[in-house]
């Protein structure tokens, strides 16, 4: 990200600003969205693919459509092969210096709209998982502050019904399709409903302690990352985390373990307020410990009557409809190339 920021302010900003002035000062330069570079994550494993140097660029859709193409060829003509030992055109940018996009056609991949938020309504239909495409990274340059505006907007955080809406959620699915599904697999011996339980129970676990300290979580890949940064919910709950998920804990601990688990997120809730004090409570031998589906009812008398049949927005369907397309439009070819895919005959 520092050698990137620093080839767009030495070397790309200088040409855009003489050649196309007026297009530049529309523009908005950085380096964010996909890929782990953008969220500081990137390591020797993300080299194989999509890494070099970068930047984006966010324009309003006519620039895009007039002149994008032409500020690619002038930087082509202009730009030196390498810059600090890394290959022009190895990352996102195909060689030209940027990689252009609409600020609308960004926003709608990622979070289903061309603008920002307006409603609680829209709020829950937006990924969780995406928001931090938008707010992640750098912006270097953005004139207009168009971009900016909507980071800064995103970057506060969820309005509070939506937040609590969100994390009712949570509770109902960590409580009723985690811990009480277990519960019923080990009852009836069945080990893939135990399995499915366990990753179901540990993500929504981990989701919901992101919510209680206020930062949006990543898409899987990333997720026990940045969970490892949370300054109060982690050193909770990690420890309990890594016992659950190590293969030499038996079934019955790893159950155990996710009672455990609910008492924390429950505690955590009742010392923000979040949820009121209420008294102890044990399970049953037949349903296990069903102690989240009472914040979930908590949770939701306190959320508006018009978003309570509202159901949060979770997996990235604004982006799976986008590759959808792109990969639909490559030949196999170039598919086979992207997957590191090569005949065994070849």
């Amino acid at each position: 990200m520092d050698i990137s920021r620093d080839f767009f302010e030495q070397v790309v900003k200088p040409i855009l600003e003489r050649e196309f002035p007026v297009e530049t000062a529309q523009t908005a330069f950085g380096l964010f969205g996909q890929g782990s570079e953008a969220l500081g994550t990137d390591d020797g494993y993300s080299r194989d693919h999509h890494w070099g140097v970068r930047i984006d660029a966010m324009m309003p859709q006519d620039v895009f459509e007039s002149k994008s193409a032409a500020m690619q060829h002038v930087l082509e003509d202009n730009l030196p092969a390498t810059y600090h030992g890394f290959e022009i055109g190895k990352g996102l940018i195909a060689g030209s210096g940027i990689s252009p996009d609409t600020l609308s056609g960004f926003l709608v991949r990622s979070i289903g709209l061309d603008r920002a938020p307006k409603t609680h309504e829209e709020w829950l239909r937006i990924p969780e998982e995406d928001i931090i495409h938008v707010t992640n990274g750098q912006v270097w340059y953005d004139p207009r502050g168009d971009f900016t505006a909507i980071r800064s907007l995103l970057q506060g955080y969820y309005p509070d019904p939506v937040r609590l809406r969100r994390m009712a959620h949570l509770c109902r699915y960590f409580s009723g399709m985690g811990t009480y599904a277990l519960k019923r697999a080990l009852l009836r011996n069945d080990e893939l409903l135990a399995t499915i339980a366990v990753g179901k129970a540990v993500r929504w676990g981990i989701q919901l302690a992101f919510m209680i300290e206020k930062h949006y979580f990543p898409y899987d890949k990333w997720l026990f990352t940045f969970f490892k940064r949370l300054p109060r919910m982690y050193p909770r709950l990690g420890p309990i985390i890594d016992e659950i998920i190590s293969p030499a804990s038996p079934w019955e601990r790893k159950l155990d373990l996710f009672d455990q688990m609910s008492e924390i997120l429950d505690t955590a809730m009742v010392e923000d307020g979040i949820i009121q004090p209420h008294p102890k409570f044990v399970g049953t031998e037949n349903s296990g410990y069903r102690l989240l589906e009472h914040a979930y009812k908590s949770l939701l008398g306190q959320v508006p009557d018009d978003l309570k049949t509202v159901i949060p927005q979770w997996e990235q369907v604004y982006l799976e409809k986008f590759v959808v397309g792109y990969v639909d439009g490559l030949d196999w070819d170039s598919w086979h190339a992207l997957l590191h895919l090569t005949p065994a005959d070849s």
